[in-house]
């Protein structure tokens, strides 16, 4: 799917893009638990636009600049008025290089 076609709500995606940017990691608690993660945003770009993704935990450091991302079952959310793809529990992010 292109990243110009992603919407918030959609559900069960799949998507591939460039990372073009990662933002530093921020650690966050818990709504569920007392257990800390740690969190961190990447802008991931095809031809036909760009857009958020939410990487967690180990992703952070399987990803960096310029490596092409897959995304499969994921969904688009909206956080602060902005649409972000995440991979959540039941997706997968794979590293292209």
């Amino acid at each position: 799917m292109r990243i110009s076609d992603l919407k918030v709500g959609m559900k069960q995606v799949t998507a591939s893009g460039k990372v073009i940017e990662k933002s530093a990691t921020r650690e966050v608690l818990s709504r569920w638990t007392t257990n800390v993660h740690r969190v961190a945003n990447a802008i991931i770009a095809d031809d036909s636009g760009k857009i958020k993704l939410v990487l967690w935990n180990n992703q952070i450091d399987e990803v960096s600049v310029n490596d092409s991302v897959k995304i499969e079952n994921g969904y688009v959310s909206s956080f602060r008025g902005e649409a972000q793809l995440n991979v959540g529990r039941n997706g997968r992010l794979t590293v292209l290089k």
